[in-house]
């Protein structure tokens, strides 16, 4: 069982210094072995985190969406008949991006609270400033606190939060608990990548990241369920049926985040269901493939600006901004422009299923190829692939049905990029300062992505949106050449480092450790000679 209170510091880090005997592990253990151990994580720490991340999309707004969700309900407010449905029943199932907020508002909580359209506008967007904020400052000090600390912590909060919605009664009492929620909600996202970077090799991680990430696409089907179910409840001990969302699915979410304190372990010598050899396994095969890892660093301000200046991490970060943009523009509108091609809302609830539901395969497809191949560029220009020919197919197409068809190749070439470009950031920057700062980073540009996209789908261009699907056409074009440039630069600082390997750590060469130990590694992190960038 995790030790209460236990910490990730510089000297407890997921393995230990190597030796002999340590680095001898791999070499007389059968590969069904290590097969076992990692099947064992993968029953025992995804499962949680899948729940983790479940409840982030089930009770609280991803960051750009509320602003999605407002802008539908504001515009539709002002549009055609046949589209005013989508205010009600989008809530059932847009997207995977469903929020509580949204259902409570059908269930009466602006008119409860007196609040002009305006003001729900507010209080839906004010979630996103502290939860954009958030995600840098918790990753960096998440090997600190301990992640059987923070993230629980994180998630109990997170649940007296939304349980309080439903006591407020004034508009200023809404904007508090949404702050607070964006406050919370902002670092579960890269948190469960950088922690799960901690548990399986950089060949591992994009399956593992795209089993989680696909979990969200429950969240539409709950979310829809639970609100029809609670808001019969309309009446009970005198609240109002948008409180009793707020105060049930809160306390559920305390609850888990409770359980989740006994169930989570800091580190894989810290879970109570691998053995003693299967914990050697899992430190010396994280060993081998990221020396960084157990690197002696400390925080350092210097660690977090170099992210900054670092080409192949800014490279990714855009690349990531403008698959925001595409992504979270069909996350909310989907339903809305298989609507205006002139389906009925009937067949429009039914139709917008099927693209997302070929993107949920495709995700776990493409990262399972792209982790077994150690391919990620090749993987995401391969998506981007499918995004270019569904926006082609859409400006081109003549009919609706065309265009219908043009979504089931524009979702995938959406979605399927994120776990994929996630466990990019984390394969490719170190130590551990660097791939906390990068991973927040890239993951909090993709969701500024979706600001821009906010105002990209004004309802009298549609269904075409011409305008749109040209400029995601050319944001898929550019992702795709940034892509590119990226894998060629880091195919030249691998050879780069290989040549110049002893100047580059001749400063940290000793007459013990010729090249340079671990306090090479700490220095240089993904710079140094023998860390291998992942293309």
């Amino acid at each position: 069982m995790t030790k209460p209170g236990h910490q990730l510091d510089a000297n407890d880090s997921l393995s230990s210094r190597s030796s002999p005997e340590k680095a001898e592990v791999l070499d007389h253990v059968d590969e069904n072995e290590v097969k076992r151990a990692v099947l064992k994580m993968d029953l025992t720490i995804l499962p949680i985190m899948t729940m983790l991340y479940l409840l982030s999309f089930l009770v609280c707004p991803h960051s750009p969406v509320p602003e999605y969700t407002l802008t539908l309900h504001f515009r539709t407010a002002r549009i055609s008949v046949n589209i005013v449905w989508l205010r009600i029943d989008f809530k059932v199932e847009c997207s995977h991006r469903l929020r509580r907020v949204g259902n409570a508002r059908v269930a009466g909580l602006q008119k409860g609270l007196h609040m002009t359209d305006h003001q729900y506008q507010i209080a839906v967007t004010i979630t996103y400033v502290p939860y954009v904020l958030s995600e840098i400052p918790a990753n960096l000090i998440l090997r600190k606190v301990g992640p059987n600390l923070l993230m629980p912590t994180i998630l109990t909060f997170w649940g007296i939060i939304v349980l309080a919605q439903g006591f407020v009664t004034s508009f200023r009492g809404l904007i508090a608990t949404r702050a607070f929620l964006g406050l919370a909600e902002g670092p579960m996202l890269p948190g469960i990548v950088l922690y799960l970077s901690g548990f399986y090799t950089r060949e591992e991680l994009s399956l593992r990241i795209a089993l989680f990430f696909s979990a969200a696409s429950l969240s539409g089907a709950f979310s829809g369920l639970l609100a029809a179910a609670i808001v019969n409840m309309h009446g009970v001990g005198n609240k109002p049926a948008w409180a009793w969302i707020f105060i049930l699915e809160g306390i559920f979410t305390i609850i888990v985040g409770l359980a989740v304190f006994f169930l989570i372990p800091a580190t894989p010598k810290d879970s109570r269901f691998l053995s003693d050899r299967q914990k050697k396994l899992v430190a010396e095969r994280l060993n081998r493939d990221r020396p960084a890892i157990q690197s002696l660093d400390t925080f350092s301000i210097k660690q977090v600006l170099s992210v900054l200046v670092s080409p192949h991490v800014f490279i990714a970060a855009i690349t990531n901004f403008m698959g925001g943009v595409n992504l979270f523009g069909l996350a909310l509108f989907l339903p809305s422009i298989v609507n205006q091609l002139g389906f009925s809302p009937n067949h429009t609830q039914l139709l917008s299923v099927g693209p997302f539901a070929v993107g949920f395969a495709v995700t776990l497809v493409t990262a399972y190829l792209s982790d077994k191949y150690k391919a990620r560029a090749a993987s995401i220009i391969g998506i981007l692939l499918l995004s270019v020919a569904g926006y082609s197919l859409s400006l081109a197409s003549p009919g609706k049905h065309a265009s219908y068809a043009a979504l089931y190749l524009m979702v995938p070439g959406a979605y399927a990029i994120v776990p994929i470009i996630s466990a990019w950031f984390a394969n490719n920057t170190e130590p551990h300062y660097r791939r906390a700062t990068s991973i927040a980073l890239g993951l909090g540009l993709g969701n500024c992505g979706g600001i821009l996209s906010t105002w990209s789908y004004p309802s009298n261009e549609g269904p075409k949106y011409r305008k749109t699907t040209i400029m995601n056409l050319v944001f898929s074009l550019v992702m795709m050449v940034l892509t590119m440039i990226n894998a060629l630069l880091l195919i030249r600082l691998n050879r780069q480092k290989k040549e110049r390997r002893s100047d580059i750590l001749a400063p940290y060469a000793s007459q013990c450790e010729p090249d340079g130990g671990l306090r090479a590694w700490n220095a240089l992190g993904d710079r140094h000679p023998d860390f291998k960038y992942v293309i």
